[in-house]
């Protein structure tokens, strides 16, 4: 007998496979191993005949019956073993079943090449898949195919009763065989299987496993794979499916088979093992376990990115005495709320874990500022101190935060938690709710950062803030069309501080959102008394920082309402936004500026050409109008490369239907050649400095008479 005659095609790949064979090469053995499986050892002979009649392959039985050793049935025709009464009549009865999909039967008589006759025979004749070669089976007349019926009966048997589901598809993933048991597994009828694609019964995540199996099994490589379906009652199905690709003598791919396991049970149970190990039980979070992996991998990412990771360690104040006095159930619920209460405080790519009794952490990774840090703790510390209403039962806690950065203050994973716990404890020691960093420099940075804060929070109170507004004049007549409102704040003790004194501050705390607003509404009720007494269009553009993109999408409707009520068009309002913004992500601003937009408030794109954004920007994105930045105003020259450059911005604006707004104007000849080069709007000293409302009020009205 063969070598490797009981071995199954799948474990022979495998091992051919694994001793480097050629792809071609593998996939001829693939089709021996297969063809050795089903048919090598049949009872009746068994060919596969190429269109010319060449014997490709006979099994053990066919080869007896030509009286020709099995290795050397690749030198004959089978025609040649046909009695020459009867070759006629089989060319015909060849050509018929070479043309046929249904298999053609013929009686004939037959010799052998070196012992006589064998008799009369029964041959039964089909195409295979590939189109390229017919399968023969041959046995003895007084046989009458007795035994092949026998052996496929037993082969249906064996394939319906199987334990294990099987399906067999083509070479473009279409369905052609499924047992019973498969259908079952699926929850579907064998005939609404049948002909569909496999695909069809999974999802995407099933799908994408299977589409990178199939390409590895169209290359030769028959495995064991985990694939995920969707039964036909929408439960997910896991199973283990063995399969083996199937090709014609010349290599083509046809299809698979593939035999296959429920594995539904195990792979839950597994996930559950998963879960248990990496996830805290009570709330849901990430563990110990997990934590010090997801640390390792943001301080690798922070290497390669120059960026820095912020670890907070956060301690519950006075857990234990609510622990005791309301009982373990009341203890869980608290710490349950307070995981979702910091969860709502960082961002969806940070990680907050639970590292056991009423210890979090939290990891704010990517971070290229400390001020970011300051803001998401002391919103921890907040939110942790408001009293927690569970069941019926009132409990207050508050929190002490240790931050520890990588790579400034360790620079391995057990190294930088041991810096952020020592910082929690020196927020007990300070008196409790309330953060505090590892480094003394930082943590007196941060304190001054707070009393500022503080401070801010005190003049939104006591309405220290002001504006001040700069006309922008249309350069054509002469008259005030806009103005841009500019904040000011008036400190008690500082006297009149300028954006760049506070705003920073503002921008880290995240009061810049509540003032961002104030300066909104109040600009809008500005508006609403200039448009009655300069100019109906009269417009005011109010500035946004970054910062206020990332966070004030809930005051879209807010704003919305408010013009609604001063019975305001929307377009009174100009939004304007920094062209520095656009390097801290220009896509993350596309869908905000849309929004903007769809209010109905227009959009200026400020200090354009101050180095960040190129003419591109101009048509990518949703703007109104273009600020030019006041440097470029300041080396106007007749023939300057300046000149040459605001007529190159101008041009480009006015194509895309956009306006344009020099800034920084304080000269006669500076208006002339911005005039000649076709820009609108100007904004200068020349026309005014920042002034109060009624003194631009009467700067209009003066140039209107």
């Amino acid at each position: 007998m063969d070598k490797d005659v009981h071995m199954p095609a799948a474990l022979l790949a495998r091992q051919q496979l694994d001793s480097g064979l050629k792809p071609d090469r593998l996939r001829h053995e693939q089709e021996q191993a297969h063809f050795n499986e089903l048919y090598l050892l049949a009872p009746v002979g068994y060919f596969v005949i190429g269109f010319d009649g060449r014997i490709l392959q006979a099994n053990v039985a066919g080869a007896r019956l030509l009286g020709v050793p099995r290795a050397a049935v690749g030198g004959h025709r089978f025609r040649d073993f046909v009695r020459r009464a009867w070759r006629e009549e089989f060319d015909g009865f060849f050509e018929s079943a070479i043309n046929s999909r249904a298999p053609r039967r013929k009686q004939l008589e037959m010799t052998c090449a070196d012992h006589g006759v064998p008799g009369p025979v029964v041959v039964l004749a089909s195409a295979d898949g590939s189109g390229q070669a017919c399968r023969i089976v041959v046995e003895p007349v007084d046989g009458k195919l007795a035994a092949l019926e026998r052996s496929e009966e037993r082969f249906r048997r064996i394939v319906h009763c199987a334990d294990e589901g099987i399906w067999e598809i083509d070479a473009l993933g279409f369905i052609t065989f499924v047992n019973p048991k498969m259908a079952a597994l699926l929850g579907c009828e064998l005939e609404d299987l049948l002909e569909q694609p496999l695909v069809r019964f999974m999802d995407e995540e099933g799908r994408t496993r299977f589409e990178a199996h199939d390409v590895r099994r169209q290359h030769g490589r028959g495995e064991r794979a985990e694939l995920k379906f969707i039964r036909c009652d929408g439960a997910e199905l896991w199973t283990s499916a063995a399969t083996t690709p199937i090709f014609d003598v010349a290599g083509n791919y046809l299809g698979a088979l593939a035999l296959v396991t429920d594995i539904t049970r195990s792979k839950a149970s597994a996930e559950r093992i998963w879960h248990q190990a990496n996830f805290d039980e009570l709330t849901g979070l990430p563990n110990r376990h997990m934590f010090r992996d997801r640390l390792g991998q943001e301080m690798h990412r922070a290497d390669r990115g120059a960026t820095f990771v912020a670890l907070l360690f956060i301690d519950l104040d006075h857990f234990k005495e609510v622990n005791d006095r309301l009982g373990h159930a009341v203890g869980d619920a608290l710490l349950a709320e307070a995981a979702r209460r910091v969860k709502a405080c960082v961002r969806a790519t940070d990680t907050l874990a639970r590292l056991g009794g009423d210890e979090f952490t939290v990891i704010l990774a990517g971070l290229e500022r400390v001020g970011s840090v300051d803001r998401i703790a002391q919103a921890i510390v907040d939110t942790l101190s408001r009293p927690f209403e569970l069941g019926g039962e009132r409990a207050e806690v508050s929190a002490s935060v240790g931050i520890a950065l990588y790579p400034a203050d360790a620079r391995a994973p057990d190294e930088l938690l041991q810096r952020a716990d020592q910082a929690m404890y020196a927020s007990k020691n300070g008196g409790r709710n309330r953060y505090n960093f590892f480094t003394r420099d930082l943590q007196e940075a941060a304190l001054a950062r707070q009393a500022v804060a503080g401070e801010l929070r005190a003049a939104i109170e006591e309405q220290q803030f002001e504006i001040l507004y700069q006309p922008i004049i249309s350069l054509r007549t002469g008259a005030v069309h806009k103005a841009e409102a500019l904040l000011r704040w008036r400190h008690p003790t500082r006297g009149l501080l300028a954006p760049a004194q506070f705003i920073p501050f503002a921008e880290s705390s995240g009061m810049i959102v509540e003032i961002g607003d104030w300066v909104f509404r109040e600009a809008a009720r500005q508006v609403q008394r200039w448009q009655r007494s300069i100019a109906a269009d009269f417009q005011v553009s109010v500035n946004k920082s970054p910062v206020q993109f990332r966070r004030d999408a809930g005051q879209y409707q807010g704003w919305l309402d408010y013009l609604r009520e001063l019975a305001l068009p929307p377009q009174s309002i100009v939004v304007e936004i920094s062209e520095s913004a656009l390097a801290g992500g220009a896509d993350a601003l596309l869908g905000r500026l849309a929004q903007y937009r769809m209010l109905g408030l227009q959009v200026a794109l400020d200090h354009f050409g101050s180095g960040y954004a190129s003419m591109a920007y101009l048509k990518r994105y949703d703007i109104d109008f273009v600020k030019i930045d006041p440097s470029l105003a300041q080396t106007l020259e007749g023939e300057g490369g300046e000149l040459a450059l605001y007529e190159a911005i101008v041009a480009m604006a006015h194509k895309l239907g956009l306006k344009v707004v020099a800034e920084g104007v304080e000269n006669a000849a500076q208006r002339r050649l911005l005039l000649e080069a076709g820009c609108d709007y100007a904004q200068g000293y020349m026309f005014g400095h920042p002034m109060t409302a009624h003194d631009l009020e009467t700067l209009a009205t003066r140039i209107l008479a």
